[in-house]
């Protein structure tokens, strides 16, 4: 290993830049749907259906249930539009911008395909759907996965079943198609919030909170590390809300009596043997305790599985003024406290957020007090979104909107500042070991594009890891000595593969 190792510029991949955006924005176009884990369109005589995959991981996640039950009933995922019988569009309706991209998506099935079928949270709004797109075939809601597959049935028929074996279909797991790559999977706990922010119209697209009985989940999680998979990320709408709507249902799981709860399902999970992310937390107190599960697990693992130190948390802002117009649950918390609890149990923690400014009512005031909390808070993932009415959401009926060009003037300077304050907590890793998880090989330049524990896929950064050798590959865990950092990646050197 050299002293002065090659310095790879991140700008010459053709990847976008996701690590400071503040949604978790997870979509696949029709061609990506098709070149991951679903068995393609051969040229056979199966009836083959396209998919476009809007929104976050948990409409994602759907996408991976719908494509995994119309494959066991023998339809394959089309390549293209032109060689798809039919279209599923899986929409996004959490903001406008949102909307609009999924009523473009639609259009653009229909003039591209003409036989579609419309799913996820856009669909409660059927009437707009069918205004604006009146060739639709079907309009369904989120998670409506029957519904779906009845449709799906009802304008190209099941094909005729017969005794041939088929490996594509017959050796289909308990893990399901996915959508990702091999390496790494979302595993959904949860459907819904028992919240009602006045900003947001999750539990009128996807209702109340229903919790998944833990040996379901667990089940999965297994089935997953079996089929290859290195991370797991745990996604709902409030995963720390885990269990509530079931009493903490206890049932049993690999002999065990185990509680369908928040703490009971992370140390379940730690267990595993690969790595375990936790995405929409809230900082309710009993969070502590996971934050031990995480500092023991991993320091036991020596980094290589158990429960991630990274904690997604959607703050949203600081301001007691704003969150009091929101609705936050946990406003009252003592959240910077919170964090140096956290910090003091685990000091590796990795604390990432989402902010909103310019919501309603939101003075210069309230925006410092915002400033002053990031400061304090030193947090290492932001990303942050201006705020945008959204039909349906009681915050629109809020007195005093902030003029856009203040909303767009506040959203640069939090970015400004968050970009410091990451390079400088990136700065203290150089020198530093870490474990990190291979996602892609760039053969030309010979860098290998990686994530560390600090890193969720696609919304943080990357570590990107020169000196490779020809054995490396993706979903490899390798070793890696910190070089270099910038604003929010870190520039390595391989020193070796640690395959768990």
């Amino acid at each position: 290993m050299t002293s002065t190792p090659t310095i790879f510029d991140p700008k010459s991949v053709s990847q976008p830049a996701y690590h400071h955006k503040a949604n978790h924005n997870q979509n696949r176009s029709i061609e990506q749907s098709a070149n991951h884990n679903a068995p393609l369109a051969d040229g056979g005589t199966a009836p083959k259906i396209g998919f476009v995959s809007l929104g976050c991981p948990k409409a994602l996640v759907d996408s991976e249930r719908i494509i995994t039950e119309l494959t066991r009933e023998g339809y394959q995922v089309a390549k293209d539009y032109d060689g798809a019988d039919l279209v599923v569009v899986n929409t996004c309706g959490f903001i406008e911008s949102a909307v609009q991209e999924s009523l473009d998506a639609i259009g653009e099935a229909i003039n591209q395909n003409g036989r579609v079928i419309v799913t996820g949270c856009l669909g409660k709004d059927a009437d707009k759907i069918r205004t604006m797109h009146p060739a639709v075939l079907a309009v369904t809601g989120a998670h409506a996965y029957d519904e779906v597959i009845q449709a799906v049935t009802h304008h190209v028929p099941k094909p005729a079943k017969t005794k041939t074996y088929d490996p594509k279909i017959d050796l289909i797991n308990d893990a399901g198609i996915k959508l990702t790559p091999k390496h790494y999977a979302y595993l959904k706990i949860s459907e819904g919030c028992n919240h009602r922010c006045t900003f947001c119209i999750i539990p009128s697209l996807r209702g109340d909170l229903v919790s998944r009985p833990i040996d379901g989940v667990m089940k999965e999680a297994v089935a997953l590390k079996k089929s290859g998979v290195k991370e797991l990320l745990i996604i709902s709408q409030d995963t720390s809300a885990y269990g509530v709507d079931l009493k903490y249902k206890t049932t049993f799981w690999d002999g065990q009596p185990l509680k369908t709860k928040f703490y009971d399902f992370c140390e379940a999970a730690a267990k595993l043997g690969i790595w375990v992310r936790l995405h929409y937390v809230y900082p309710y107190p009993h969070v502590d305790k996971v934050v031990q599960i995480m500092a023991d697990s991993m320091q036991a693992s020596n980094g290589t599985g158990g429960l991630l130190p990274y904690l997604d948390i959607p703050f949203q802002h600081a301001s007691p003024n704003v969150l009091k117009a929101m609705k936050r649950p946990a406003m009252s918390e003592d959240t910077l406290e919170r964090i140096r609890v956290w910090r003091e149990i685990c000091p590796d923690i990795v604390i990432r957020s989402t902010f909103v400014v310019g919501f309603p009512g939101e003075t210069e005031e309230d925006f410092e007090y915002l400033l002053d909390w990031l400061k304090q808070a030193r947090l290492d993932r932001v990303g942050c979104f201006t705020y945008s009415e959204i039909e349906g959401a009681a915050a629109n009926d809020l007195p005093n909107p902030v003029p856009e060009e203040i909303k767009q003037a506040r959203y640069e300077r939090l970015m400004a500042l968050q970009q410091q304050i990451s390079a400088e907590k990136l700065a203290e890793k150089i020198g530093r070991e870490l474990v990190v998880l291979v996602d892609e090989i760039d053969h030309e330049e010979g860098v290998a594009i990686c994530r560390s524990y600090a890193d969720a896929p696609e919304i943080d950064g990357h570590v990107y890891v020169d000196e490779i050798d020809d054995t490396v590959k993706a979903g490899d865990m390798l070793i890696v000595t910190i070089d270099e950092a910038s604003e929010y990646d870190l520039f390595a050197s391989f020193q070796s593969a640690k395959r768990p």
